[in-house]
């Protein structure tokens, strides 16, 4: 350790980090295991056991629930996850420095904008009296369409937000993953005959799969946090049914109705088979690929 003593301490802050925001709180999870009161605290407000996990289970709109939410996730990681790869793989092959600096800083710039800004240009867009997605229908005599108003098209606009969001930023650790490939390998390859495509298939994707493999795992991990606010500020009472994910159903009840104990018993089972999900997928990952997070 007094060797490595500066990185040591040059990982002290992050350390605390966790410690104080991530690994703390999560004592607070014994509420879910309570009748818990504001005043009375921790220590004063009385056990009831697994209640709040089986109202939780017996509640009327559970299930649709907790089906919207693996829903988007899956959707999530179907979509939003594989499109940051084939977009870095297309800006690997631009060849033209000033076009791909352009073309990464466009892609890029949406991420630093926050979920309001960037539901204000969706409703914009999607507005059935001015936006210019009903302008373009109406040109081929569509009829105007509500599209935050309609449960059949809001998922479809939430991953589609999301990913217009963060494609780009997803992409910084694969093209520097790219950058690393030996391109000795490309030259041997050309000398074989193999055309970029060939190259695509033998050598980049094979180089990206540890780094793939990772993130996938993490992905994983987070497959029940969809995200509280990438869906409130576009939830509304119309398109409710298939928009009302854990997160913002949390918010509803922990929040909004005061009950905590029953919205930490909620969080609590997300965070467990976010765990479960990832520790099987991590399994799959280190017995089919030899590439896994431990």
């Amino acid at each position: 350790m007094w060797k490595y003593r500066t990185l040591y301490l040059i990982s002290i802050p992050g350390i605390l980090y966790f410690l104080v925001f991530k690994y703390l709180p999560l004592l607070g999870s014994v509420i879910a295991f309570q009748n818990y009161n504001l005043f009375a605290g921790f220590s004063g407000s009385p056990w009831v056991g697994l209640e709040h996990f089986n109202r939780m289970f017996q509640h009327y709109d559970f299930l649709r629930i907790l089906r919207n939410t693996l829903m988007l996730g899956a959707l999530d990681i179907l979509i939003a996850f594989t499109a940051p790869i084939i977009l870095a793989l297309l800006l690997n092959e631009v060849r033209l420095v000033l076009y791909k600096k352009i073309v990464q800083t466009v892609v890029y710039a949406p991420h630093f904008l926050s979920w309001v800004i960037v539901s204000g240009i969706f409703t914009g867009m999607l507005s059935p009296s001015s936006g210019i997605v009903n302008v373009i229908l109406g040109w081929f005599g569509v009829e105007p369409i509500y599209f935050l108003g309609e449960n059949s098209y809001i998922r479809t606009i939430l991953v589609g937000s999301g990913l217009w969001r963060d494609v780009g930023w997803g992409t910084i650790i694969y093209l520097a993953a790219l950058t690393g490939i030996n391109p000795e390998l490309y030259e041997a390859s050309e000398i074989d005959g193999a055309g970029r495509w060939k190259q695509t298939i033998k050598i980049t994707i094979p180089s990206l799969l540890p780094v793939i493999t990772v993130l996938f795992l993490l992905k994983i991990g987070d497959f029940m946090d969809y995200g509280f606010e990438r869906v409130f500020v576009f939830q509304n009472p119309l398109n409710i049914t298939n928009s009302e994910i854990l997160d913002t159903y949390i918010y509803k009840a922990g929040l909004k109705q005061m009950q905590y104990s029953y919205a930490t018993a909620i969080g609590l089972f997300k965070s467990v088979v976010g765990l479960f999900l990832l520790v099987i997928a991590n399994t799959l990952s280190r017995k089919a690929t030899g590439e896994s997070l431990y």
